[in-house]
């Protein structure tokens, strides 16, 4: 159905997806997994044809997404991230719209838009305008236009971002109903969405695909790795993972702090039977157990085992990204006291002391860093001490 083949796509010298390729078949439901950040809504505009790849080639049906983009869109419904929907308009008004926009002829557009909107559930809303539904019914009415002229294969980037519990568990029910009869592409970085919903799994990270299977199959590689044991103790920390780490079988200890007690997660391997061994130990070195489970592999436990493994995904990633900010900024000021005085930049003598010593940032921190509050140039500065 779609076949994406050594697709790439960079943002000048920054590489956004890295030579990706996977196909997706008819009659299943497909999670397109990732942190935030690692390439999976360029990926999915790359497939709808709404941006252009670096290089690489993918197909819908048979069909090069670029050199036939029009029979080749004619496969797809999408649902940006975003929902393209013009909120001065009510979601009959703007079903309409689209449908023409889709090239459906008059009966067969509002036959089509009737069955849409029994089966997004907005039917009782259809005389309203857009901008005065709810966030839940919004998204409804953005799935309503990407079914809309029964396209081969749906596509939706994080569907239920910013949506209140009851309106997830709907949207996924949706998205479950609307399998039975297309191919659905689901990207999301929420682990528990994967697992509720899809069957297959294509998972990413920093722009590179790390695997593609069925769920089943990476949950039996998962239990494959390791078993879990989650324990409740009290006492020193370090305490309880020096017991633990001296038993035979034990891969790794996490522990964290909750209502006074120790809440600790022990993976161990596959066929490492040590329950009995954990608790003994424990007790021996007086630190209580007050209980204990075998977690298994099942469920999304598992799911995000495994994925942190394949992704590389660092639970501390937000320190290491702020000690590497703070060693830039550091390296930039050692820069910056070895240039000649009166000027703090190099090539930028338009740019003194003077201006050094106010709380804004230099060209360089402009150029390479984010900040809160705008872009900053000393051009305009400049521009400005003129009209004075």
């Amino acid at each position: 159905m779609i076949e994406v083949k050594n697709v790439s796509k960079s943002y000048g010298p920054v590489p956004a997806v890295k030579n990706i390729s996977f196909t997706v078949e008819k009659g299943h439901i497909y999670g397109f997994l990732g942190p935030n950040g690692a390439g999976k809504s360029t990926t999915m505009n790359m497939i709808t044809g709404c941006l252009s790849a670096t290089s690489g080639t993918i197909t819908i049906d048979g069909h090069d997404i670029y050199s036939e983009a029009i029979e080749a869109k004619r496969h797809i419904g999408y649902l940006p991230e975003q929902p393209p929907l013009y909120t001065d308009m009510t979601p009959f008004e703007y079903l309409s719209f689209v449908g023409r926009a889709k090239g459906l002829s008059k009966g067969e557009l509002y036959d089509q838009m009737e069955s849409v909107m029994e089966k997004t559930g907005i039917t009782d809303v259809a005389d309203r305008l857009i901008r005065n539904l709810s966030k839940g019914y919004k998204q409804r009415v953005g799935i309503a236009q990407a079914i809309l002229g029964d396209p081969d294969v749906i596509i939706l980037d994080e569907p239920t971002v910013g949506l209140d519990p009851i309106q997830i568990v709907e949207i996924r029910q949706l998205i479950q109903e609307l399998g039975q009869e297309h191919t659905v592409i689901l990207s999301s970085h929420i682990l528990q969405e994967i697992h509720a919903v899809c069957d297959w799994v294509i998972m990413i990270s920093k722009g590179e695909i790390v695997a593609s299977d069925t769920m089943e199959n990476l949950l039996a590689s998962a239990a494959h790795s390791a078993n879990i044991i989650r324990l409740e103790t009290e006492g020193d920390a370090d305490a309880v993972q020096k017991v633990l780490r001296e038993i035979a079988g034990v891969q790794d200890v996490s522990i964290a702090e909750k209502g006074g007690r120790l809440s600790v997660t022990v993976k161990t391997e596959q066929d490492a039977q040590v329950g009995d061994e954990i608790f003994m130990g424990l007790r021996h070195a007086g630190l209580p157990v007050h209980s204990m489970t075998d977690g298994g592999t099942e469920g999304q436990s598992a799911l995000e085992d495994l994925f942190i493994q394949l992704a590389g995904e660092s639970l501390d990633a937000g320190a290491a990204y702020a000690a590497d900010k703070a060693a830039k900024k550091e390296k930039k000021k050692e820069h910056a006291e070895k240039l000649p005085q009166g000027e703090t930049t190099l090539g930028s003598a338009y740019y003194t002391e003077e201006d050094a010593s106010s709380p804004k940032d230099s060209p360089a921190d402009v150029k390479n860093d984010d900040t809160e509050e705008g872009t900053y140039s000393p051009l305009f500065e400049e521009k400005e001490d003129e009209d004075k």
